[in-house]
């Protein structure tokens, strides 16, 4: 492939693919050599507020991907983490972008807790079309490319595809397994509302629980990446979440999907899609989805006699967007 091809075939995207899980190894090298020395160091600043982290080790990843990316496909754009957030705003547009953050999971990464990944998405005519997604502490690898799969590789072992077993039904949401996260917006607002859907999804209605939903329970891995590749193995069912950007999800955007998966905006962009005489597809990522840091993620999910997997996952969505409330990202 030339590294100044504009228009992206699908065999075009397996050699992008080659090229971005060889720079994620790299990069999850650095990773773990910065895990080890920031062990010892207190080396740590604060973004937004005291758990909205940064480290050296966040910039040192971004400008080693940013400079290998700009080497091999010198007309690609590039829309990172860390250059967002020193001041470089690129706008999205048709032209294919990497889409980049050097550690989702920075907080854990600072604690040693071992769910911290680079995320690597490649966006194509505004859509998320390839994804990998590197856990280097587990060795675990997601990689998928639009119409192509989505695989998880364990070490040096074979692909798997994914999901990766056969994906059972889903009849409510008393039987799932649920993502989610508190986010870096801990303001009263903010966490009474998440507290309040949190307490409905896992409380009892028989209990007192005004709209209690008694899911199985709750798992936060602290990680978007890696709480939608789970979603995406059949790990968890779904996940959801207010407050994350398209660097975060991008690449999971893709894996999830090439799974089975759906994944699904806000409450109003839900409503609106399944709202009478809409010709809106509910399943389809668009530019107002991919950046409108509101995003549910359900797992896929079988064809039943009574219903199609798609109906299905629209049904635990309306479910899920009944008992949950919305807020304003900051």
């Amino acid at each position: 492939m030339s590294a100044d091809l504009q228009t992206l075939k699908p065999v075009d995207l397996r050699s992008v693919l080659t090229f971005t899980v060889k720079l994620a190894r790299i990069a999850g090298t650095l990773i773990l050599e910065g895990s080890q020395a920031i062990q010892s160091t207190s080396d740590v600043n604060e973004k937004k507020n005291s758990v909205d982290l940064v480290t050296e080790y966040d910039v040192a990843v971004e400008e080693l991907v940013k400079s290998e990316i700009a080497k091999a496909y010198p007309s690609f754009k590039f829309i990172g983490e860390e250059s967002y957030s020193s001041g470089t705003r690129n706008e999205l547009t048709d032209d294919p972008t990497f889409c980049v953050d050097p550690i989702d999971g920075t907080t854990n990464f600072v604690h040693g807790f071992p769910f911290a990944c680079i995320s690597l998405g490649l966006i194509y005519q505004k859509r998320p079309v390839l994804g990998v997604i590197y856990n280097p502490f587990l060795d675990h690898l997601y990689t998928g490319i639009e119409g192509q799969g989505s695989f998880l590789t364990r070490g040096n072992n074979q692909p798997l595809k994914l999901p990766l077993t056969n994906p059972k039904p889903l009849p409510s949401l008393q039987k799932a397994l649920l993502a989610i996260e508190w986010g870096s917006d801990r303001g009263e607002k903010n966490l009474i509302s998440k507290s309040d859907s949190f307490l409905r999804l896992a409380g009892d209605p028989a209990d007192g629980i005004a709209g209690g939903r008694m899911a199985h329970s709750i798992r936060s891995l602290g990680s978007a990446a890696l709480n939608i590749s789970t979603v995406a193995q059949g790990g968890l069912d779904l996940y959801w979440e207010i407050g994350c950007w398209p660097w975060d999800v991008c690449a999971g955007i893709v894996i999830a999907q090439e799974a089975g998966g759906a994944v699904i905006g806000s409450h109003a962009a839900l409503a609106a899609a399944t709202s009478a005489g809409s010709s809106i597809d509910p399943f389809k990522v668009t530019p107002d989805v991919l950046t409108g840091r509101k995003y549910l993620i359900i797992r896929a999910i079988p064809d039943t006699p009574n219903e199609t997997g798609r109906e299905a996952q629209l049904r635990i969505a309306r479910d899920f967007y009944q008992t949950v409330e919305d807020v304003e990202p900051k």
